[in-house]
């Protein structure tokens, strides 16, 4: 769906922005211009969403006001994706002040977590859902505190009114949309009915043979009376009897995890200066350490950059150009990238332009390289993080030009199976490396430690154009695969000279550790499996034949039915208009806002 809104003026000057400095410090501003943005424009991965972040706008609040109404909307209505349990990244440009900061709120270990905490009994790391399905896998939920953090900043109305539409829809219920129904079906075949309030939720009579359907109401008296007291109190998940209830949950067998009311009230959400870099003419934000995702995606276009990508177009030639930067910028992500509060993050080496165009020259014209190694930016060990697809994203634009483009998880679907006051709690701990060290005895930089964030893949990005004014929004929900859909779509708006729609509706090209995997628009239904066979990208996958001259300069090809990113993106029209997209590949609405 695209949907416009009259842009009065598009005049935005390029944020002078930076990672990895101190909270509080203010980055370089230039001289502002004037700017209105008519009503505003919100595109998440939900309707209830969508409208609830529209409403926030018609009342005159703000970005961050209607990106706390998404939230809590989605928590709800998308409790396998992100919620009030969960951590996020926000990146929101100020135009009074013409600043670009990111809000970091990702959840943190435990101050007894050890480095063996994925380790079973015979030091062996534990299998991947068994450490998901457990209490050591919840790190303190640090969402609602990150929003309240931006709201201090830049809240229009007052906070508890941003919270009264997701009140109101939780007490009078929410149609369950076929993807959640989906979700609910397939993840309770497994532990999600061992909780007993997930499975008094989830399924009807709290039967797990009979998980919810699609177009089943659904209220939840307990997630608006958690509202009810974060109105009052935007740390309340952090302290009081809601904290402790989520320490009760993951004290709970198996596995049982160490989260104390200290490591809750310690709790702190970052503002730090957005990441930024340049790709061809454009200015690229995101968030920085211990989020990959702004090093990851700025990254892959800088290793683009020496390609005519404009002049190749998305052709097996445009492809194989994608698919060798997204390995060699993977390779250096997997290795280098934690939480910079631990470890060393070498960032400014990862996206120098000098040590991007060295890694360039390696990429072949008409062959994929044998091996994808990280480059030599410092001692790491070979990293051993799993992720799997999940998450949600958002964005919007309000009337006065404050912009927000925001990714908000729980982490697996419905992350750690276990539920409390309406909401899921999170398994970002299992984000970490499950092994401490190498098989050289290396450490890995994103391992457990106590206290800290664990590596993110979170994208959220803002663009601005040549002559500094915001060119478009976007990111994406979807583990690891967010550095390759979100950079695709950045790929797609600058060079292909694609539309927001077109953009998101590229095929996903998946290109890390040697393998690519991608949507495939001929594959038989027979050959994927349900997982795969769960997304509409049949419409929107590679055809056979550029697969095959994929494969034949040796790329190492898995071919997918549904690649499940929930791309969101606002962009500025050269007509002066906005243009809002969301990814038909999951649920999500465009909606401009009129101006009064």
């Amino acid at each position: 769906m695209i949907l416009r809104v009259l842009l009065f003026s598009t005049a935005l000057v390029l944020s002078a922005c930076q990672g990895g400095i101190a909270p509080e410090v203010k980055p370089d501003a230039h001289q502002l211009k004037s700017v209105d943005f008519g009503g505003g424009m919100v595109a998440a991965a939900n309707p209830y969403a969508t409208n609830a972040g529209a409403e926030v706008l018609r009342a005159g609040g703000s970005a961050v006001d209607a990106a706390i109404a998404v939230q809590a909307v989605l928590g709800l209505v998308e409790p396998q994706s992100s919620g009030l349990g969960g951590g996020a990244f926000m990146v929101v440009h100020d135009p009074k002040t013409n600043e670009t900061w990111t809000y970091d709120g990702r959840e943190t270990a435990p101050s007894a977590a050890t480095s063996a905490l994925f380790l079973g009994d015979d030091g062996q790391p534990l299998r991947y859902f068994d450490g998901i399905a457990s209490g050591r896998s919840t790190g303190v939920p640090g969402v609602v505190a990150m929003l309240g953090r931006a709201h201090e900043d830049y809240g229009t109305l007052a906070w508890a009114d941003t919270l009264d539409s997701a009140i109101t829809l939780a007490e009078d219920g929410f149609v369950v949309s076929p993807r959640m129904a989906n979700l609910v079906a397939r993840m309770g075949q497994y532990v999600l009915p061992r909780d007993d309030n997930a499975r008094a939720y989830f399924f009807v009579d709290g039967d797990p043979s009979k998980p919810i359907p699609e177009g089943f109401t659904r209220n939840n008296p307990a997630y608006a009376a958690t509202l009810r007291a974060i109105q009052d109190n935007p740390r309340a998940l952090l302290e009081g009897p809601i904290a402790q209830s989520i320490i009760d949950k993951t004290r709970e067998n198996p596995l049982p995890g160490t989260l104390s009311l200290a490591d809750m009230a310690n709790y702190q959400p970052n503002k730090k200066p957005a990441l930024c870099s340049a790709y061809r003419d454009y200015r690229l934000c995101s968030a920085p350490p211990p989020s990959s995702g702004g090093v990851g995606v700025q990254a892959i276009l800088g290793l683009l950059e020496p390609f005519d990508m404009a002049g190749v177009g998305p052709t097996v030639e445009g492809w194989h150009y994608f698919i060798e930067a997204s390995q060699l910028a993977y390779a250096d992500r997997d290795r280098y990238v934690a939480d910079p509060d631990f470890v060393t993050v070498p960032v400014d080496d990862m996206l120098d332009r000098g040590y991007l165009a060295g890694r360039s020259g390696l990429i072949k014209p008409n062959a994929a390289l044998a091996t994808y190694l990280a480059g030599n930016l410092g001692p790491a060990g070979e990293d051993a993080t799993a992720e799997v697809p999940g998450t949600s994203h958002f964005t919007i634009v309000d009337r006065d030009g404050l912009i927000v483009s925001m990714t908000t998880t729980v982490e697996s679907p419905f992350g750690s199976q276990r539920m409390v006051g309406g909401f899921m709690l999170n398994n970002e701990l299992t984000d970490f490396s499950f092994r401490p060290t190498d098989d050289e005895g290396r450490p890995v930089a994103n391992r457990v430690q106590p206290g800290k964030r664990p590596r993110s893949s979170m994208a959220p990005h803002i663009v601005f154009a040549p002559d500094g004014s915001l060119a478009f929004t976007t990111g994406s929900p979807g583990g690891n695969s967010i550095l390759a859909y979100t950079a695709k779509t950045i790929v797609g708006l600058i060079d292909w000279d694609l539309s927001a729609q077109e953009a998101i509706e590229l095929p996903n090209v998946i290109a890390r550790n040697g393998t690519v995997r991608l949507e495939a628009k001929d594959l038989p239904e027979e050959d994927t499996d349900e997982i795969q066979r769960a997304g509409p990208a049949k419409e929107f996958g590679l055809p056979s034949d550029l697969i095959e001259g994929l494969e034949a300069m040796g790329h190492d090809v898995v071919r997918s039915r549904g690649e499940i990113s929930g791309l969101h993106i606002i962009r500025v029209l050269p007509d002066g208009t906005l243009e809002g997209a969301a990814d038909p590949r999951r649920e999500g609405t465009a909606v401009a806002v009129t101006q009064d």
